[in-house]
């Protein structure tokens, strides 16, 4: 059976999903109870939720760039 050429190696989607995990984690670091009429909740103005979680996400969402161009580097060509 010969070998495909596929675009995306095991590598790529492994790293895709790392960086998918990160980005839900910044999502649900970012989650959590909102104010209401009734009721204030300083909360939402957190470290965590306005600082943290942004970054975390941003952090996920390059990380999905970088394993969509990721090249390995044993590959052959011909």
């Amino acid at each position: 059976m010969d070998k495909r050429n596929f675009a995306f190696t095991r590598m790529n989607y492994i790293l895709l999903i790392v960086g998918m995990a990160v980005v839900v984690l910044g999502f649900i670091l970012m989650a959590g109870p909102g104010s209401t009429a009734d009721a204030y909740q300083p909360d939402i103005f957190s470290a965590r939720r306005i600082k943290v979680a942004p970054v975390v996400c941003l952090v996920g969402f390059l990380s999905m760039i970088g394993a969509v161009m990721y090249k390995p580097k044993d590959t052959q060509e011909g």
